[in-house]
This record gives structure tokens, sequence and C-alpha cells, in this order.
């Protein structure tokens, strides 16, 4: 009965708006991971809900990111739409050393900047927060663009925002980026055995 009556009281100090950002979110990354590209338009009213979320707590930097993952949410879906003939899905890609390179520059540099910036606002952790927003703009980019490694990423960055958000007192979105790991974990699995399948079509 404890247990029952402290998780009514924890439901209790969560948000209807963090909940129903909980809910799309962790239904948008489930498609994503299966491959369904009815992922994008649910990720698009995550997106708009988790707006507000980030700007109330402000993590300004998050925020933001999240008007870029409007936008990268309509080109995946118009990507991902854009199957070659005779195909039910749009095929899956390997990053490639190029990618990797510029990517790890992109993130460096990203990184300095912004963190730089926020570091005069009241915005919390301005350096790790830029940090992860930097590497879910190049997530975001493979994810749209169906690059296997993109899986990879994102359970890399969704651990270290499990903690942030753990310190932020954001307990619901921090068990959501928990199981986001969990999500991510599977899709990468998932889409390695859609990438095989391809190899050996076209063999």
């Amino acid at each position: 009965m404890q247990i029952i009556h402290a998780l009514q009281e924890w439901l209790r100090h969560q948000t209807p708006l963090e909940i129903a950002g909980v809910i799309t979110g962790l239904l948008c990354v489930y498609l994503a991971a299966r491959n369904n590209i009815w992922n994008w338009p649910i990720a698009i009213i995550s997106v708009g809900i988790y707006i507000f979320i980030f700007f109330d707590s402000r993590l300004f930097a998050d925020m933001g990111l999240q008007f870029y993952f409007m936008a990268m949410n309509i080109y995946g879906w118009y990507n991902w739409s854009k199957r070659p003939a005779g195909e039910d899905k749009s095929p899956v890609l390997l990053i490639t050393k190029k990618e990797i390179v510029y990517s790890a520059i992109a993130i460096i540099v990203f990184t300095f900047i912004l963190g730089s910036l926020l570091k005069y606002t009241t915005a919390s952790f301005p350096f790790l927060d830029s940090f992860c927003t930097a590497c879910s703009l190049i997530a975001q980019v493979f994810l749209a663009r169906k690059v296997l490694e993109n899986w990879l990423i994102w359970i890399f960055v969704d651990v270290i925002y499990v903690g942030v958000y753990i310190f932020k007192d954001l307990d619901l979105t921090a068990v959501m980026y928990a199981v986001y790991v969990i999500i991510a974990a599977i899709g990468y699995f998932d889409w390695k055995k859609d990438y095989k399948k391809q190899l050996k079509t076209s063999a």
C-alpha cells in the first residue's frame, strides 16, 4: 500500500503537459525504432509540448533544440516517404568516416560557441546542455537520413540527459529518457537487421 500511495503522490506532482510530452515522446521514438514512418507526425506534437516545458525549466539550449527538431521532423517525414519503387521502406544507410570527422568537429565548435553564450544567461549547465544539444543535432540529422549509427549517438546523449533532468526535478522526463536509452538500443539492432536484409536482397 505504501508503494501505491507513494506512486500516487509522485504522479500528483507531475504536470499534464509533461505527461503528454512523455507519452508522445515515447511513442514517436518507439515507432522510429520500429522503422515506422508515423513516428514523425507524433514527434512534431511531442516537440511542440517540450518547447514550453524546457522554457519553464530554463533549459534554453534544449528549448531551442526543439525548434530544430520541428524542422527536422518535417524533413524526416518527407525523406522517409521517398522510398525506392517496389520497396515498403526507404533503405538504412551506414555512417561514413568523413561524416564522423565532420560531426565531431561540429559538436566541439557548437558546444564552445553556444556554451560561451549561455554562460552569461540564467541557463542551467550551459556547456553540458550545449554539448547534449550538439550531439542531438547530429543524431537527428542521421535519424532523418536513416543512418544506422544515429541510435548509438542517442544512447550516449540520453544517458547524460537522464542525470540532467533528475537534477532539474523533471523526474518523469528523466524516466522517459531512461526508456529512450532502451528503445534506442532496440532500434539499433532492428535497423542493423534491416541493413543486413538489404545487403542480401541487393546481392
